[in-house]
């Protein structure tokens, strides 16, 4: 592997070779092992030497001779190796105000209609042009205060974009991580970068392992996303490994389901394990350690009843069966293992302590027996270990040096340490970090099973769960998870976290690649009569996204008889001049209304007028029979609670939302019907969405698209309003946690419609179909919609 060191304060700052570096990595991994080191030169006083690239031994100096090396095993089409000159002599060294203002605006203009700068997708070019641009602190300054209005807003949206990518924030996050060592050595550092620093102890460059140990018990959330990714960034920042291991030690829990969905999410995530384990791979040999613990005398068998064990380690007495012999323990350690009546009623305890004030030290039990066969082991074993237990043993054997684990295991990081002299093991370093806790937001597995097993939910991917599929089914972003992680870093502080800034990350990534569509409620939907429209409707091809021509066409209908929104209609006045988008000014002649309600509208087209002039820009589909709208359902979600941060105390009725889920049936341009499951689109003047069910997936024949949160207050604030004089279900001792509500309803065989209908909620109205072609059938209560009349 070649080795890049960058220096953090070099002239320039050496962030071309690192982006180049880093992006090579993506092509051909673990070509590069990129670090930053603090200072402005690597080589004494030698300011050239802002970079230090090192191949089998032999030395370049420089940015300049490693980019040179870097890119000589790259391909460099005629039109990439220009921008790669460009970035470096006209965005890069000594360059005047006045030529990198010029440099700017010819970059902006290129980037009018392009995504990347050569191609179409992300290539060397687009990785040098960012590291330059990133090395500006002219450009940096300009974005910071001013944006797109001096920048132009085609280079502000490339720049974010490619920001976003992997290569990008690998290189972002190691030098937040140099600038967090350098602050903790005294100097002054400035950064929005979270601390990536645990103290760690022993580090070797090579040697460090990590492991990320999930229970294959349910699906990953975004708290496992934070320590898996943490756990995988300083293996690879020090080049060292990561384990993979499923904790695999209760049957009663596991499937293998749960293993696949973890492995399927980790790799979408984009963590590969070096090495995936099982601690059930390890099974005979923690038996085999539970027997030296016991000839040891350091283990005892206790049959003591749970509730009073419980009691006894609250108050600090000794079990009866503390004192027993080595003998007896063996003996009742073996009926267990052999899972007889009598075994059944014993467990396996270490002895640690009786009264430490830790109480995770007073005497764990270590070994359970469990009847239930096994996902991967079958009947084989009739007795399993605790994860407190396996935990330390199976990481000494298998290498690992580094433990890294989220704070709530802080009580019990005695115990850790606990079994390494006990057992006579090779000690590993163990650290933790805080857990990423958001508003309105339950990760607690067995609470989020809770939701599962109700029906409140439809599965484990529910868009309103923070499992990592369900925040995906809900429109974000790999990309966006990932970048949101590293900028927390590893800190150690407790915070409760809003959901904005995540979403507000999304959003900056989806909004260059969203191709943009008309969507308008069928409720009350008005017919408009253009005057001056065309004799025969026709279709013009047109940009998906006017900013991203390589998004392709979507074709737009042209007709005399439009429709619009009710909202739109209801806002209009006489002889008022509006822009139906896409198409250019009309005046307003008529309104019929019956009651408040816009029923018909007559308007003239005015093409040349002007639209910049017009305060109303409306949203519009035209009508041609061979290219139909298309029927969808838009759905959008509030959060499963009430209340910002839950207590273990805390009664589910007292806080379960009574209504979390909303539905409006819609027609949207026919080009929506030919997205596959999984597209994200923008809705004009709606917002972001992602394609849940294409209208074959979904059993009301209906594309079913969710509605993307956009970081604003509005998408991100609870939905629910408090009723002051709503009587609230008191608990007593304990709460429902551990049982389903007896409240709940079957879940809806249209996983999008899972919600039951709460008894405060109005039934809805039927709507019926408005185009003759397919009748959909719908439940009363989807969608308040009312009756509407058929135009064709």
């Amino acid at each position: 592997m070649v080795s890049l060191t960058l220096a953090q304060k070099g002239t320039p700052l050496p962030y071309v070779a690192g982006a180049l570096a880093e992006y090579a990595n993506e092509t051909k991994p673990n070509s590069y092992s990129v670090q930053w080191q603090e200072g402005a030169s690597l080589k004494g006083k030698d300011k050239a030497a802002n970079s230090v690239l090192i191949d089998n031994g032999q030395e370049f100096v420089g940015s300049r001779a490693a980019e040179a090396f870097i890119l000589s095993a790259l391909p460099t089409p005629v039109e990439t190796a220009q921008w790669i000159g460009f970035a470096q002599e006209r965005l890069g060294g000594a360059v005047a105000f006045k030529e990198l203002e010029l440099a700017f605006s010819e970059l902006d203009q290129h980037l009018q209609m392009r995504s990347y700068a050569s191609g179409y997708a992300v290539s060397v070019a687009d990785a040098a042009l960012w590291g330059a641009l990133r090395a500006s602190a002219i450009f940096q300054r300009n974005l910071k205060i001013a944006g797109q209005q001096v920048l132009g807003p085609a280079l502000t949206r490339w720049y974010a974009h490619i920001s976003a990518q992997p290569f990008v924030e690998r290189l972002v996050a190691a030098a937040a991580n140099a600038q967090t060592a350098a602050k903790l050595s005294g100097a002054k550092v400035t950064t929005d970068q979270g601390s990536f620093d645990l103290g760690l102890e022993g580090v070797e460059d090579g040697k460090v392992v990590t492991r990320f140990p999930p229970e294959p018990s349910g699906y990953l959330h975004i708290g496992h996303a934070k320590a898996a990714l943490l756990n995988e960034y300083f293996a690879r920042s020090h080049n060292g490994k990561l384990i993979v291991r499923f904790d695999d030690t209760n049957p009663n829990k596991e499937k293998a389901e749960f293993e696949e969905s973890i492995t399927e999410d980790l790799r979408l995530l984009g963590i590969h394990g070096d090495v995936v384990t099982h601690t059930s791979d390890h099974f005979q040999t923690i038996y085999e350690y539970a027997l030296k613990m016991i000839n040891k005398g350091l283990a005892y068998a206790d049959d003591t009843p749970h509730e009073t064990m419980k009691e006894e380690r609250m108050n600090g007495i000794a079990s009866q069966r503390r004192d027993q012999s080595v003998e007896e323990n063996l003996q009742r350690f073996e009926l267990m293992r052999q899972g007889t009546e009598e075994g059944l009623t014993w467990c396996l305890r270490a002895k640690m302590s009786v009264d430490n004030p830790n109480k995770a030290m007073r005497d764990p039990v270590i070994f359970r027996c469990n009847l239930t066969p096994h996902h991967r082991t079958g009947t084989l074993w009739k007795i399993y270990p605790t994860y407190d237990f396996c935990c330390p043993i199976v990481d000494s054997i298998e290498g690992v040096t580094h433990a890294l684990r989220s704070m709530e295991y802080r009580d019990r990081n005695p115990q850790y340490e606990w079994f390494f002299p006990a057992l006579e093991l090779r000690p590993v370093a163990i650290k933790d970090f805080s857990r990423m806790n958001f508003v309105y937001t339950l990760l607690s597995k067995r609470k989020l099973q809770w939701f599962v097993d109700s029906g409140i939910v439809g599965g484990w991917d529910d868009p309103r769960f923070p499992t990592v599929r369900g925040i995906r089914r809900r429109g974000m972003t790999i990309d966006a998870l990932r970048q949101y992680v590293l900028m927390q870093g590893a800190s150690q502080k407790n915070m409760l976290l809003e959901w904005d800034k995540i979403w507000a990350l999304n959003k900056k990534i989806i909004d260059p690649v969203a191709p943009r569509h008309t969507a308008l409620l069928k409720k009350e939907l008005v017919p408009v009569t253009v005057v001056g429209g065309p004799d025969v409707p026709f279709t013009k091809d047109q940009p998906r996204h006017k900013k991203n021509p390589e998004l392709g066409t979507k074709q737009t209908v042209f007709s005399s008889l439009v429709f619009v929104d009710q909202a739109d209609a209801a806002s209009f006045a006489h002889n008022e001049e509006v822009t139906l988008m896409d198409w250019g000014n009309a005046i307003v002649q008529d309104i019929v209304r019956t009651g408040d309600v816009v029923t018909a509208l007559t308007v003239q087209l005015h093409l040349e007028g002007d639209v910049k002039a017009t305060k109303k820009k409306i949203t519009w589909l035209g009508q041609d029979p061979d290219v139909h709208p298309v029927e969808a359902l838009l759905v959008d979600y509030d959060y499963l609670i009430t209340k910002k941060k839950i207590e273990e105390n805390d009664s589910i009725e007292d806080i379960l939302t009574p209504v979390s889920e909303f539905a409006d049936t819609a027609i949207v341009d026919a080009n929506v019907g030919l997205l596959a499951k999984g597209a994200i689109i923008q809705l004009e003047r709606r917002g972001y969405y992602i394609v849940d069910k294409e209208a074959a997936q979904s059993e009301l024949g209906l594309v079913t698209l969710i509605n993307i949160p956009d970081g604003k207050a509005a998408s991100t604030a609870s939905k629910h309003k408090e009723d002051p004089n709503a009587t609230k279900i008191k608990s007593g001792k304990g709460n429902s946690w551990d049982k389903p509500s007896a409240k709940a309803k079957a879940v809806h065989p249209d996983a999008a419609l899972s919600l039951p209908e709460p008894k405060d909620t109005c039934n809805m109205y039927e709507s019926k179909h408005m185009y003759g072609d397919v009748a959909v059938g719908k439940p009363k209560d989807i969608t308040s919609m009312y009756e509407t009349h058929k135009y064709y």
